[in-house]
């Protein structure tokens, strides 16, 4: 069966989250969790991040579900991202190494 173009969108941030070492967990839509959970939880440099994917051109389609958990996440100082991409997950741990070096410059 073919993957629809979201899951390819998983996948390749799966792999680029697998690349860089980051520990990551899917949460599995089974109706006994949190409704609008977003797809991927990530801890990397003792960060924790949550990436909500879509489908490449469908970035806006964010359910208010997805968007209180999302919200919720970010009110913890977490980040919570909606990407239709993984260049886009790409940047955003970018910006977070940079972050995490300029912080330890400081040290």
């Amino acid at each position: 069966m073919p993957m629809t173009p979201e899951a390819k969108v998983k996948k390749k941030v799966k792999e680029y989250l697998q690349s860089i070492g980051a520990w990551y967990y899917m949460p599995v839509s089974n109706g006994m969790g949190r409704v609008g959970c977003p797809d991927i939880l990530v801890c990397y440099s003792g960060r924790f991040l949550a990436f909500e994917t879509k489908a490449p051109g469908k970035i806006k389609n964010v359910t208010p579900n997805q968007l209180r958990e999302i919200n919720g996440i970010q009110r913890a100082n977490g980040l919570a991202h909606v990407v239709d991409d993984v260049a886009q997950v790409i940047a955003i741990m970018e910006e977070l190494d940079d972050q995490i070096i300029k912080a330890g410059a400081g040290d």
